[in-house]
Parts: structure tokens; sequence; C-alpha cells
């Protein structure tokens, strides 16, 4: 009941929009947007976290996030059999699930 009504409120006051209200301490609470949750998942694995950029387009059905890591860096990212980069483009889907448009993540 109580989650309910917190995302009730979260909804009501940023919309669907994909932005994500990290749960915790009201005063570290933090409004994260998608990009910035991906730009943080990837530094996170990388060697060169400086080179990571995150751009996001928006279509008229769908989101595109496009992550761009260093040469050396690509192989950390995608993983084995690409289970890394499937994982990343897990949380993101899931992040963002009420929102309206889906949202893709594109490695390059």
């Amino acid at each position: 009941a109580i989650e309910e009504k917190a995302a009730e409120a979260a909804e009501e006051k940023y919309g669907n929009s994909t932005r994500l209200l990290f749960p915790g301490n009201p005063q570290n609470r933090k409004d994260v947007s998608m990009q910035e949750l991906l730009t943080f998942v990837a530094q996170s694995l990388v060697e060169h976290p400086d080179q990571v950029t995150v751009t996001e387009t928006e279509g008229p059905e769908a989101i595109i996030l496009e992550l761009h890591v260093a040469e050396e860096d690509m192989g950390k990212v995608i993983g084995k059999q690409g289970r890394i980069a499937k994982a990343i483009r897990s949380v993101i889907k899931a992040a963002t699930a009420k929102n309206a448009k889906p949202v893709f993540v594109e490695i390059q």
C-alpha cells in the first residue's frame, strides 16, 4: 500500500518520463535519468570511464540510448556471448517499464 502511494506520487510529480527515483533515505534520494543510469553502469565496468558517452534520441515510437565506449573496453561492456550487454539492457528495460515509449540500448 505504501509502495503504491509512493509510485503514484512519483508518477504524479514526474509523469511518464525516462527518470527513476532511487529508494532509500529521503535525504539521499536522487532523481536520475536513464542516460545517467546507463552512464553510471558503463563507467563501473570499463577501464576508461572518461571515454564513456551516452546519447539519447527520442523518436515517435521509442527512445534510443546509444552507448559509446573506448575500443579496448568494448569487450567488457558486451561480455561473453553478450551477457553483460543483455544485463545492461534488462536493467534499463526494468527501470523504464512504466514508460509509454520503450527504451532501447545500442552499444557502439
